[in-house]
């Protein structure tokens, strides 16, 4: 379990993907194929199109809350596909999922005396949510990690306020069992913390099928079962929307509450037009469908590529990514995948657990996929792994 100095609190770390320049730069004289990021290249479909431009004639200020048909295909979804129910007065929209992250801390009036778990191998945003507002990180994964910390928390005048877990996991691609979740969420109410669960990639399982934190399930079917619970979902990478900044938080009801207020008072509102896209995409199920196949046939064609090459695939039971290994330092890797062309996500990006580890992201095209899949054939250049 690693935790951040006071010193370190509030000192902003250097953007990672700024370190990425030179290898991009070596990638794209062999003909660039960009796997690192994951940001979407398929179309938006074309009814939240249709809805954006419909809802294009909004002069006046959006609700911070949402609209009412936003909230109510939220909670179509939530029940549809994940078997969760939750009341529309529970359900509040974002400017996407990261600035939630980034600004869940300070919109939670945590600070200094404050800790906040996050897991070993991490999105970056959790650290700097806890790093803003002057609070202390420390990575744990499981119960006993978690117990371990909270002791070692206040036996240092702190309290541990805040557990952030992220299944189905980026960039790992792994997940939380129904038994695992409960038993955190057990924990986390026996000693009033907080957890919170990024569910963005939940309609993306491959090996099996994730489980939201609020699943009847996981917490139980009492009046207040999602009490000390939220769970983060995205349109980013369900549905293409990146590029609209559409996601959302639901949960204990106090919490959201909490949020709310302080949204108000900050003018995080969703615009107009945005939030009636929303409502489509979250309606309609067959888009998503679509897309999964895509998902699904890029990854069937990608996975045996890398470990044919060498490569050590772990995790990745869902999600949009593959979490790979040579058995070496990950900036190694990084160099020889930029030699093929092909750029990758260093696995420190995300905690000293990724050191040794890439991040390869199915969002590029089908073409691009399949061209990655022929240069990892080049053995040659990438060189003998430690698993050979």
């Amino acid at each position: 379990m690693a935790t951040t100095s006071r010193a370190e609190q509030r000192s902003l770390p250097e953007f990672p993907w700024d370190r990425l320049l030179p290898f991009k730069e070596r990638a794209a004289a062999q003909g660039l194929i960009d796997l690192s990021i994951g940001t979407p290249v398929d179309a938006t479909p074309s009814v939240v199109q249709e809805a954006l431009r419909a809802a294009a004639d909004s002069p006046g200020y959006p609700t911070v809350w949402g609209t009412p048909a936003l909230r109510s295909a939220i909670a179509g979804w939530l029940q549809r596909r994940l078997g969760v129910s939750v009341a529309d007065a529970d359900i509040l929209p974002t400017m996407g999922s990261k600035e939630l992250v980034a600004m869940l801390p300070f919109q939670l009036a945590l600070g200094a005396s404050d800790v906040i778990a996050i897991p070993a191998v991490a999105y970056p945003t959790y650290d700097l949510g806890a790093r803003l507002v002057g609070a202390a990180v420390a990575t744990a994964d499981g119960v006993g990690e978690l117990e371990a910390l909270r002791m070692r928390a206040g036996a240092g005048g702190r309290r541990l306020s805040l557990v952030w877990l992220n299944s189905p996991s980026n960039p790992s691609g792994a997940v939380l069992g129904t038994d695992q979740l409960r038993e955190i969420v057990a924990w986390g109410r026996a000693h009033d913390v907080l957890i919170v669960n990024d569910e963005c990639y939940i309609e993306f399982g491959w090996d099996c099928e994730p489980r939201s934190v609020l699943h009847p399930d996981v917490c139980g079917t009492a009046d207040d079962a999602h009490r000390g619970l939220l769970a983060v979902h995205s349109l980013s990478k369900r549905s293409n929307l990146a590029g609209y900044r559409g996601a959302f938080i639901t949960g204990d009801r106090m919490r959201i509450q909490q949020l709310l207020e302080v949204r108000k008072h900050s003018g995080f509102m969703v615009p107009t037009p945005v939030q009636a896209a929303m409502a489509v995409a979250y309606g309609d199920d067959a888009h998503v469908a679509t897309q999964r196949e895509r998902y699904a046939r890029r990854r069937a064609l990608l996975r045996p590529a890398l470990e044919a090459a060498g490569f050590r695939v772990d995790h990745s039971h869902a999600g949009l990514y593959l979490w790979a290994t040579r058995g070496e330092d990950c900036w190694l890797t990084i160099g020889r995948l930029a030699d093929l062309g092909l750029l990758a996500a260093p696995g420190a990006f995300y905690g000293p657990a990724g050191e040794q580890h890439v991040r390869i992201a199915l969002t590029a095209s089908d073409a691009d996929i399949a061209t990655a899949a022929v240069r990892l054939a080049q053995r040659h250049i990438l060189g003998p792994t430690l698993h050979q």
